[in-house]
């Protein structure tokens, strides 16, 4: 099993909406994963309403820490536009998107983030 790890600093959106379409577009032998260098506890109940109409699910996902990765190594370790803050994980490759983090944002712009991770996540995964 391949494995891919999404992480940014609270592991409540970013990361979470890359976890989420890596497991609904991975092809076989391939799994998604996120974490956060300071999670915040929860998944933010905005990403939770705009996957929803991707039809996911996010309210079975939780708040995970990078800790949780150690020792483990990954295929792929994609930080999300949080710099020095991610933490290095044991990785094959490493990208670095920058993402804004959507949190703040207003609908249209949520959408359009959420939108750039859905394609950004299915290209990497056309690569893994």
């Amino acid at each position: 099993m391949k494995h891919v790890l999404f992480v940014c600093v609270e592991n409540s959106n970013r990361s979470q909406m890359a976890e989420a379409f890596a497991r609904m577009h991975a092809p076989a032998g391939v799994e998604g994963h996120s974490a956060g260098s300071r999670p915040s506890g929860i998944v933010n109940p905005r990403a939770i309403e705009y996957m929803a109409e991707c039809s996911y699910d996010l309210t079975t996902h939780r708040s995970k820490s990078t800790s949780e990765f150690d020792g483990q190594e990954v295929e792929v370790a994609v930080t999300m536009g949080c710099g020095d803050e991610c933490p290095l994980v044991n990785a094959k490759r490493r990208e670095e998107w920058q993402i804004p983090d959507p949190k703040e944002l207003p609908p249209e712009e949520y959408r359009r983030i959420r939108d750039l991770i859905e394609q950004k996540v299915k290209d990497l995964l056309a690569s893994v």
